[in-house]
């Protein structure tokens, strides 16, 4: 199973992106869509989940900043990065969670640096 993340980038303090998490039809319908980062040095931490009916979740420190919402006609969930600061550079992992099974993309690294 393949997730297929885009959108990241080198973007100043103050500034916005959008990550985006494609996968296939039958996980995306049924399992939590989240995002996870890791920053160097430092362990991979929970950013973001959505579930299948849109209920969010987030960590406090992305709390008012970031969104995270789904696309289920385009089996996409994206993530909205807003006011982003030196301390959000990571490498951002779309993550797909069932009780049986969990899926990770390959990253796509976000650099907030001025």
């Amino acid at each position: 199973v393949q997730l297929v993340e885009s959108g990241g980038g080198l973007v100043q303090p103050g500034a916005s992106l959008r990550l985006s998490c494609a996968a296939p039809g039958r996980i995306f319908k049924v399992y939590v869509m989240g995002w996870y980062r890791q920053a160097p040095g430092k362990q991979r931490e929970f950013v973001a989940t959505i579930t299948s009916g849109r209920i969010t979740n987030y960590a406090d420190s992305v709390k008012g900043r970031f969104t995270i919402a789904r696309d289920n006609a385009k089996n996409t969930v994206y993530l909205q990065m807003n006011s982003l600061k030196p301390e959000d550079t990571a490498v951002y992992y779309c993550n797909a969670y069932s009780p049986v099974k969990t899926y990770w993309g390959q990253g796509t690294q976000v650099t907030v640096s001025s």
